[in-house]
């Protein structure tokens, strides 16, 4: 199947501190536009229990930002040296799936479907048991099926958020086992407070921690201000009877276009001192408060002041 080529810029990025191995794009108005146009929910309108629950369909619906997310890190990867460029995308279950395939279309390059729990078919091997951020019943093993990554191959493995690490240490773990060699784990939210960073490099007596990170946005980054909740919500619980569904979504403006959305926010840029002072003007309906000014300052690799 052909690859689908269009013009894209080589992405510029700064590794986040001297001989960390971590990296994320140079900040730009564009990538911090991007940054604060990604949702969340707080626990009350959440599938889990964290304090926020970032929205992958925040970009999936909104084909302009999608493109550009997707262009960022094509860019980057583009950019490697031919030795050391990615031969395939694994996608982690299951969010990984949905920025993946669009990645690997565009470098002409296979995807392949990490799966959690043995739900992929054929000869597979599993991983360790890990955690993540949330609770669950039990620790999720990652698989994959034999041959569907071979020693030869340059794999970065892609999820949509870098939490704990738990994820990525079970990706590295069965890449490695079929003899492939992981090149990048790359994600676009990377949760600071909890050490994925940290675990990852320690995991498994450091096996991991020459393996480079690359992360889109931090969730200082992202910030307050696109909190996805409906405001003043009378309801008990946030399902819907199928009657209502319609009349809900409208008498609480969720057909509206949401607080922070990629085309609803416009950004001046300025240096200041070694980083970068944002200022958003907001638009937004009559019911949400009307135009809002916000102003922040970032480091450049993309940490609040």
């Amino acid at each position: 199947m052909a690859s689908t080529k269009r013009s894209r810029a080589k992405v510029k990025v700064t590794e986040t501190s001297k001989g960390s191995n971590c990296f994320v794009p140079v900040v730009t108005a564009k990538v911090l536009k991007a940054a604060q146009a990604v949702r969340w929910y707080s626990p009350p309108f959440s599938p889990k229990n964290v304090p926020r629950f970032y929205d992958v369909s925040s970009f999936t619906e909104d084909p302009d930002l999608f493109q550009f997310i997707i262009d960022l890190f094509v860019g980057h990867y583009e950019g490697f040296p031919p030795s050391h460029r990615p031969t395939c995308i694994v996608g982690c279950d299951a969010r990984g799936f949905v920025l993946g395939p669009p990645i690997a279309m565009a470098m002409g390059i296979k995807f392949v479907l990490l799966r959690k729990d043995q739900k992929a078919p054929g000869v597979l091997v599993e991983g360790s048991g890990y955690s993540k951020e949330y609770a669950e019943a039990h620790d999720e093993r990652m698989c994959l099926r034999l041959g569907s990554v071979s020693p030869k191959d340059r794999v970065v493995i892609i999820d949509d958020l870098l939490a704990t690490g738990g994820t990525a240490i079970a990706g590295m773990e069965v890449v490695t086992a079929l003899g492939a060699t992981v090149t990048q784990f790359g994600a676009i939210v990377a949760l600071e407070g909890l050490n994925g960073i940290e675990n990852i490099r320690k995991a498994h007596g450091g096996k991991y921690k020459g393996v480079p990170i690359f992360t889109l946005f931090s969730d200082a980054m992202v910030g307050d201000g696109t909190r996805g909740d409906p405001s003043q919500w009378k309801l008990k619980g946030r399902l819907v009877p199928l009657g209502e569904a319609r009349s809900v979504q409208e008498s609480y403006s969720l057909i509206d276009v949401p607080v922070g959305q990629w085309s609803t926010r416009d950004f001046d840029m300025e240096d200041t001192h070694g980083g970068v002072r944002l200022q958003a003007r907001e638009r937004r309906g009559e019911k949400e408060g009307g135009e809002r000014e916000e102003t922040r300052v970032f480091h450049a690799s993309g940490l609040r002041d």
